[in-house]
C-alpha cells in the first residue's frame, strides 16, 4: 500500500514538472487561468478549482477561473478581502485546509452558487511572486477522503510556478498595449505640437488662430477618448471591470439607446430607427455594458454613414440567444479589412483621416460581447452599407 503510494505521489509531481513546463510557455493570461485551474484540480483529485486575483491598489480580490465555470459574468466578480477564506490566505500568505466549508463564515457562497459547485472542503494556496501576493490558488471538493498535507505541498509548488507565470503574461499583455498606446499617442501629439509652434508666432491672424484652436480642441478630446478607451480596454483584458448581472428588458434598452443617439443623427441629416417586430425576452447580463455596446455601434453608423442616409437597429431572439442588429447605409468596409476591425486601435484606410475616433470602440464591444458569451460579427457591402450583429445567450437563471 506504501509503495502504491509513493507511486501515485511520484506521478503527480512528474505531472507537475510537466504542467510546470507548459505554463512557462503561455502569455495569454485568460488561457493560462484556465490551464492552471485544470492543473490545480487534476493533482490534487478535486472536483473543481479556481483562481481569484489580488489588486494591491484596491485592496480587493477579483474571481478570475474556474474549471467549472458556466456563468461567463462571474469573471471579475469581487470577493471581499476582509472575512473570506480567500482573504485569510491572501494576507496571511499561508495554505489552508477547511474539511467543512458549510460551517466555516468565511466562506463566500456568491461563488458557489454561480458555478452550481456546493463547495464542500476546499484547499487554497496563496500565489505569490517576488515576495508579493498576486491571489489565491483554490482546489474544491477532494473526490476520495479528505485534502491532506501532500496535496497541500503539491498545490503550493503549483502555485508558486503559477504565480511567476502570471506575473510574465501580465507583463507581457501590458507591454503590448502601452507600446500600442504610444504609438498611436504620437499623432495627437505631433498635431498639438504644431499647434503651439503656429501660437508661438507673431504673424498669427485671427483666422489661422482660430483654426489653431479648433485643433487644439479636437486633439485634447481625441487624448481623452484615446485614454478612457484604453483605460476600459486594459481592465476588461486584465478582468478588472466587474460584471453586475441582471434579468432586464432589452427593448427597453434599445428604445433608451435610440432616443440618446436621435439628436446626434439629427444634428447629421440621417435617420435613426428602432424596428421591433416581436416581443424580447428578458435576458441576464450587464444592462450598463451592453448599453455601452449598443452606443457605440449606433454612434458608428452614425459616423460612418452617407449624408441622408439611414440607421436602422433591430432585434429579434432565435433559439437560445437575442440578436442586435445595427445597420447604416454607409460605403461599406472593403472585405480586407473587415477581419481587422475588431484589432485594437484599427481604423479603415478610407475614413480614418475624415471621421474621428480611437480605433478602441469595437475591441472593447467585442471584449464585453464575449465576456457575456456571446459574438459579435460583421457583414458589409461596398456602396450599400454595414450591418453589425450582436449574439447574446437568453440566460435568465
Amino acid at each position: 500500500m506504501a509503495e502504491t503510494s509513493q507511486a501515485s505521489l511520484l506521478e503527480r509531481y512528474r505531472r507537475l514538472a510537466e504542467i510546470s513546463r507548459n505554463l512557462a510557455s503561455t502569455v495569454d493570461l485568460n488561457i493560462l487561468l484556465d490551464r492552471i485551474t485544470e492543473a490545480a484540480s487534476h493533482v490534487c483529485g478535486s472536483e473543481a478549482a479556481s483562481i481569484l486575483l489580488y489588486d494591491e491598489i484596491q485592496s480587493q480580490l477579483y474571481f478570475e477561473s474556474a474549471t467549472n465555470l458556466e456563468e461567463p459574468l462571474m469573471r471579475g466578480l469581487i470577493v471581499p478581502v476582509e472575512g473570506s477564506i480567500a482573504g485569510w490566505i491572501v494576507t496571511n500568505k499561508q495554505p489552508m485546509i477547511i474539511h467543512d466549508t458549510q460551517n466555516d463564515p468565511r466562506h463566500f457562497a456568491q461563488v458557489g452558487k454561480a458555478t452550481n459547485v456546493t463547495t464542500k472542503s476546499l484547499l487554497g494556496v496563496p500565489l505569490v511572486a517576488k515576495d508579493k501576493v498576486i491571489g489565491a490558488l483554490e482546489a474544491i471538493n477532494k473526490r476520495s477522503g479528505q485534502f491532506t498535507s501532500h496535496d497541500q505541498e503539491i498545490l503550493m509548488d503549483l502555485g508558486a510556478q503559477a504565480a511567476v507565470a502570471i506575473e510574465n503574461a501580465r507583463l507581457f499583455q501590458q507591454s503590448d498595449l502601452i507600446a500600442e498606446m504610444v504609438h498611436e499617442l504620437r499623432t495627437p501629439l505631433a498635431s498639438l505640437r504644431t499647434a503651439s509652434h503656429l501660437l508661438l508666432r507673431k504673424d498669427i491672424n485671427q483666422d489661422q488662430l482660430q483654426k489653431v484652436v479648433g485643433i487644439i480642441d479636437s486633439e485634447t478630446t481625441r487624448l481623452i477618448d484615446m485614454t478612457t478607451s484604453f483605460l476600459d480596454l486594459a481592465r476588461l483584458e486584465s478582468g478588472r471591470i466587474p460584471f453586475h448581472s441582471e434579468l432586464f428588458d432589452p427593448a427597453q434598452l434599445l428604445e433608451d439607446c435610440v432616443a440618446m443617439m436621435q439628436a446626434k443623427a439629427s444634428e447629421k441629416n440621417l435617420r435613426l430607427n428602432l424596428y421591433l417586430r416581436e416581443k424580447l425576452p428578458e435576458i441576464k447580463a450587464d444592462q450598463d455594458k451592453i448599453k455601452q455596446v449598443v452606443l457605440n455601434l449606433i454612434s458608428n453608423a452614425i459616423n460612418y454613414n452617407k449624408p441622408s442616409g439611414t440607421i436602422t437597429v433591430t432585434a429579434h431572439h432565435q433559439l437560445e440567444e437575442l440578436v442586435i442588429s445595427v445597420n447604416d447605409t454607409g460605403q461599406g468596409i472593403r472585405p480586407a479589412e473587415i477581419d481587422h476591425l475588431f484589432d485594437k486601435f484599427y481604423r479603415s484606410q478610407t475614413t480614418e483621416h475624415t471621421v474621428q475616433g480611437t480605433g478602441l470602440g469595437l475591441a472593447i464591444c467585442k471584449k464585453i460581447v464575449e465576456a457575456h458569451g456571446g459574438t459579435i460579427r460583421v457583414q458589409s457591402e461596398l456602396g450599400v452599407g454595414t450591418t453589425f450583429s450582436v449574439h447574446l445567450p437568453i440566460n435568465t437563471r
